[in-house]
């Protein structure tokens, strides 16, 4: 696959992400981030109202502040139409939870132009899945929750899981899939037809499922 590091705007990861890319996107203040983690990025896009450098040296990819989409799907649009087809996402979390959500929206955004998508941080890991099977090899400390960005998942079947399910439906409208946990060293998802995201998220010990 053909990988792109985004890093955009929320609050700062304390650490690299578990991913190899060969393409960096800052987005506005992302590129503050992108420094102070050692990553030089290829490119910045946005409309730079929330950079704190003084000074940029590399390409610059500005936009108006009044327009329809976010820093991160700008950035999300330019790796796609640049023919990247698995995108990471640094620094999505955390910060305002409207970005959040814009941030969650934009992964659904790539997954339905065939581009696995996934966001990074230092407690958690989200990343789409849109069907056949998938392996999720077991992590301590974390539940894993499971959500429909499509209207519907259908076919949905869940082993090696506290909660194991078979052909089910998740729909965007009922969080079903919410805080299930490995039995086995490895869950195993299969989907027939839907965007599904993907939560592996760490909690005290006291909160595991």
């Amino acid at each position: 696959m053909k990988n792109c590091l985004i890093i955009t705007g929320g609050a700062r990861c304390m650490k690299k992400p578990d991913f190899t890319y060969s393409f960096v996107i800052a987005c506005d203040h992302g590129y503050d981030h992108a420094i102070a983690l050692g990553i030089n990025p290829d490119i910045l896009i946005g409309d730079l109202d929330s950079i704190h450098a003084d000074s940029v040296y590399i390409p610059l990819l500005k936009h108006p502040v009044r327009k329809d989409d976010s820093d991160t799907m700008l950035a999300v649009k330019y790796a796609i139409e640049n023919g990247y087809d698995h995108i990471g996402i640094l620094c999505a979390l955390g910060g305002r939870i409207d970005h959040l959500f814009a941030n969650i929206q934009s992964m659904a955004y790539a997954a339905s132009y065939g581009c696995a998508c996934e966001i990074f941080d230092d407690e958690a890991h989200l990343l789409t899945f849109t069907g056949g099977e998938i392996l999720l090899p077991k992590k301590e400390g974390c539940v894993l929750s499971l959500f429909s960005l499509s209207d519907s998942c259908e076919h949905v079947s869940i082993s090696g899981a506290k909660y194991d399910a078979e052909d089910i439906t998740l729909k965007n409208t009922f969080p079903l899939g919410l805080s299930n946990a490995w039995e086995t060293e490895e869950i195993r998802i299969t989907m027939g037809r839907g965007i599904m995201l993907i939560m592996e998220c760490s909690v005290p010990i006291e909160n595991e499922v």
